[in-house]
């Protein structure tokens, strides 16, 4: 039996979870509504307070689709009821980010500002730069797949490079860091 898919899925006050027609499972808490379409083969029950899922033999399949499954149905419910924050740092000289609405202004070192439109699920706030430390950008949303596909794409604009550690980074994020030249070295 998956050690993951086994475990049941609590419903928090004020979360409510339907599987309806062809296998889709609907979550809907204070901060919003998601829904996932759940392979035919697994069984998903809700009972109560309790998101159950099943799977009808033990194939590889269905042993990976179980714990998949199980997976995203819990990052749905925490999602609807506490939400999912990314912090991200800009290091860097002159790297700033404005938040109007949204859309991201970001100035990462290049001729031009980059005007990055934000999907309605997520919002976002720059935290106010205090002297001596750099930009933080925080995005929040009750989508976590949504919101680490947002994250990646700004993380990308400017990767961190590994001699200065330039770019923009996940706040808590460990870079590799390369020495560099040796001034006397032949």
């Amino acid at each position: 039996m998956s050690r993951i898919g086994k475990l049941p899925v609590h419903l928090p006050q004020g979360v409510t979870a339907t599987v309806g027609a062809d296998n889709v499972v609907m979550v809907k808490g204070p901060l919003g509504q998601l829904s996932q379409k759940v392979d035919p083969d697994i069984k998903v029950s809700v009972e109560g307070n309790i998101i159950t899922v099943s799977r009808p033999t033990d194939q590889p399949r269905h042993r990976s689709l179980h714990g998949l499954y199980r997976a995203l149905i819990h990052n749905m419910v925490t999602g609807v009821s506490t939400g999912f924050t990314i912090k991200q740092e800009l290091i860097g000289v002159g790297y700033r980010v404005e938040v109007k609405g949204q859309i991201l202004e970001l100035a990462l070192g290049y001729s031009h500002d980059i005007h990055f439109m934000l999907p309605s699920e997520i919002k976002a706030e720059a935290e106010p730069v205090k002297k001596g430390q750099n930009p933080v950008l925080v995005l929040k949303s009750c989508d976590k797949q949504l919101l680490g596909q947002v994250a990646a794409k700004i993380r990308s604009m400017r990767a961190p490079e590994p001699y200065k550690g330039k770019g923009i980074k996940f706040v808590g994020e460990q870079l590799r860091r390369k020495a560099g030249k040796s001034a006397g070295a032949k």
